[in-house]
């Protein structure tokens, strides 16, 4: 009895010598499955798992992120993130708000005096108080904007690993990985005034969570993305506008191709995803072609996504809009160009919220939707907005000229809708 009772406190000590996270699976060397969306096409997507281990970093802060990064170098690299890295900071790891960036005499309330439209009329800002903004912009772009480049895995460690305040910049950049981490909060300082968008004029804002502009070979999973810290809906209202601090969550422009997002988690926001620029943006026929599966989309105003040109496979992703939304537009955005194949998606809406709502066309053509849950209900999305779209808005056909090869299992809507519950967004890589 004495021995047995020895062997077990020692293994109870062993166990407790053991560091919290040395039973975690090392994910930082993983690789795109095959057939895993569009990103898996022309020879796949592997990120840094071909670096050496020189270079493979763990870093805890913004100086060792921006070391690591090496201002976008096409070396390739593995960075494991731990904790919290905050990068609004200086280089001794000091806070910094917005009053540190303002600089040339720039403030609020005198930008505010200068281009009220009451006074300063429609014309884009310019002058004393638009130039500072844009030196004070400047300012804080050299330390929010990080650069990703080509064969890089940027990977979080443990369950807890957080991006702040920062955007995430893949320009050019091909064969990239972004796993299991938090990105939240790309707060932007100076948005600047532009009084002819809309027709009523509105704010204008820098800065993506994650923006893609030419990037090819990109495989983001078990991400989250949010504005946590700021909303925007507790900002104030100026000149009759929500005076905005956020861009896009997730932004995939400018020819950008072979993108797979999985598993990930978009929330409380306005404009969660934008695949496609402009409607002018010809050069990106051909490109855009992306993949969406077992993505969540919570308290998400618009854009999730809206397509311009791409071939987007957008299955087995949940929707929820809560019960107190009053601002919600619509969740899919069909535009110039666009071919949407989306199967097997559940929606979950307060009764305010109809199907109809659901789906928003500029200058679309056409859809292909397939086994699609509302509160529990199938529907036919396409039917329901070829009968209740504005009248402005032609019908959209269901033949979008293209049907997707590259994927994994596709599950029911109502089982995708339980398994993206329980397991998308950062910490969560089963």
């Amino acid at each position: 009895m004495r021995l047995r009772q020895i062997a077990v406190v020692g293994a109870s000590l062993a166990l407790l010598c053991v560091p919290a996270h040395a039973e975690a699976r090392d994910i930082s060397r993983d690789t795109l499955p095959a057939n895993d969306g569009w990103a898996s096409a022309g020879g796949g997507t592997t990120g840094g798992a071909a670096a050496d281990d020189a270079h493979v970093y763990t870093v805890t802060d913004r100086a060792g992120l921006v070391r690591a990064l090496d201002g976008g170098s096409d070396t390739p690299k593995i960075i494991k993130i731990a904790g919290t890295i905050d990068a609004n900071t200086d280089d001794d790891g000091d806070h910094l708000d917005c009053a540190d960036y303002a600089t040339d005499g720039y403030s609020t309330k005198k930008y505010l005096a200068a281009y009220d439209p009451r006074t300063w009329g429609s014309a884009k800002p310019s002058g004393p108080q638009e130039e500072a903004r844009q030196a004070s912009a400047a300012r804080q772009a050299e330390r929010v904007a990080l650069t990703v480049g080509s064969h890089t895995t940027l990977v979080g460690l443990g369950d807890r690993a957080v991006l702040k305040g920062a955007s995430l910049q893949l320009d050019r950049a091909d064969n990239v990985i972004i796993r299991n981490l938090e990105v939240r909060d790309a707060y932007d300082c100076f948005p600047v005034w532009q009084p002819n968008t809309g027709g009523l004029g509105d704010w204008k804002t820098a800065y993506d969570s994650i923006w893609l502009r030419g990037a090819t070979h990109v495989w983001i999973d078990h991400v989250t993305l949010s504005d946590k810290g700021h909303p925007d809906e507790k900002e104030p209202t100026y000149f009759g506008r929500n005076y905005l601090r956020h861009d896009g969550l997730l932004d995939i422009t400018n020819a950008s191709d072979l993108v797979t997002v999985s598993w990930s988690r978009f929330a409380d926001h306005d404009k969660a995803m934008l695949i496609g620029n402009g409607d002018t943006a010809t050069g990106d026929r051909g490109r855009l072609r992306v993949t969406l599966h077992h993505n969540e989309f919570d308290s998400v105003v618009q854009r999730a996504p809206r397509v311009r040109f791409g071939q987007v496979h957008l299955y087995n992703n949940r929707y929820v809009v809560p019960a107190d939304a009053h601002d919600h537009r619509y969740s899919i955005g069909v535009s110039t160009e666009s071919a949407i194949y989306a199967e097997n998606n559940a929606f979950h809406t307060p009764g305010h919220i109809e199907a109809a709502d659901l789906v928003k066309s500029w200058n679309g053509t056409a859809l292909h939707q397939s086994g699609t849950l509302f509160n529990g209900y199938p529907v036919d999305l396409l039917a329901i907005h070829n009968s209740y779209n504005s009248g402005s808005e032609r019908d959209l056909t269901a033949d979008v000229g293209w049907r997707p090869t590259l994927h994994t299992k596709i599950d029911s809507a109502e089982a995708a809708d339980r398994a993206v519950a329980r397991g998308a967004g950062a910490g969560r890589i089963p």
